[in-house]
This record gives structure tokens, sequence and C-alpha cells, in this order.
């Protein structure tokens, strides 16, 4: 191998072992969080080998529907590897089948007051943002939640199908903000 080759050679094999654990940590159901709703850093899917209970923390598909292709245009969501190419959602289950939403100003589960919940009428670039119209939780779907003011979640989008359901969200490395 010549001199001049050297550079190129190291260069290739540094992008190769990039690209390896990349895969790796894809496969291992690693996942790197850059959205303010959860703490910016790496994160883990958990298998689930439960039902799914109101306080858990999971990564859920968000369904291929008009409401999310907007979402992602309005850049609430991005491009991943769930149906419609989206990413998938870190959030936390507020409330599983069965049970009831009220949203006012803001939202109230089985008439108790679930925390951070305010509505707002308009997103960070004053673009208009319906909420949820409330109502029970159908079977089979979940309603989300996030402890950040400017969280998309289900105070907008309402339940969302429990197929989607990737796993438990578990921080490996993570960075407060």
């Amino acid at each position: 191998m010549t001199i001049a080759c050297r550079p190129l050679a190291f260069i290739l094999l540094a992008a190769l072992v990039i690209a390896g654990a990349a895969v790796a940590g894809w496969l291992g159901g690693y996942r790197l969080n850059e959205t303010p709703s959860y703490p910016l850093g790496l994160w883990r899917i958990d298998p689930m080998e439960r039902p799914v209970v109101v306080g858990d923390r999971v990564f859920i598909c968000p369904p291929s529907t008009p409401d999310f292709a907007i979402a992602f245009e309005r850049g609430y969501v991005r491009r991943g590897v769930c149906p419609g190419w989206l990413s998938p959602l870190i959030k936390t289950v507020a409330a599983v089948a069965g049970q009831h939403i009220n949203v006012g100003s803001s939202v109230r589960v089985d008439g108790r007051p679930l925390g951070h919940s305010e509505i707002h009428a308009v997103d960070a670039q004053g673009r208009a943002l319906l909420p949820y119209a409330g109502g029970t939780v159908p079977a089979g779907t979940l309603y989300l939640h996030s402890d950040f003011a400017g969280s998309y979640d289900s105070r907008y989008f309402g339940p969302i199908p429990a197929t989607g359901l990737l796993g438990l969200a578990r921080p490996v490395f993570t960075l407060d903000r």
C-alpha cells in the first residue's frame, strides 16, 4: 500500500466501524433521542413482557394518518422506520382502554387532573393546534403524554393504536436540560 492510500484506508475503516456500531445499536434496540419531550441522549427499547399500564414510558410508532403527515411537515415528528417513514415517539402512557379523558384548559383522566397537560391554542410558531375532543379511550389504543409543555402528544392527536408499541423506553445515557 502506498503512503498516499493509507489515509484513505484509515477513513474507510473508520467509516465501516462507525456504520457497524450504528447498525448493531439499531438492531439492539438503541435509539438516539433528539427531541425536547424527554432528555437528550441514548435510549433503549426494552421488550414488553407484560400488558402496558398507566405510567409506563414507551417507544411507540405513530399511525400513518393525515394528522401525523401534518405533524411531520410542522416538525413535531421526524423521519424514521415506522409506518409512513415516521420516527418512534417516546411518551408516557397516561390512560388505557376504558378510561375517560376530559379536555378543557388541561386534561383530566377519570376526573383526576393530568399534570403538565395544559392545552395550547398555537404551537411555538403560532400555528393553530386543535385539541383532542376527549372521550373514553377505545380498546386497543393508548392515551400518551409528556410533561414537556410543547410536546405533541395525545392532547392533540388523541389515543393511538397500541399495535405500534415497540417496548418500554429506558434511558441509557442522557443529558438533563
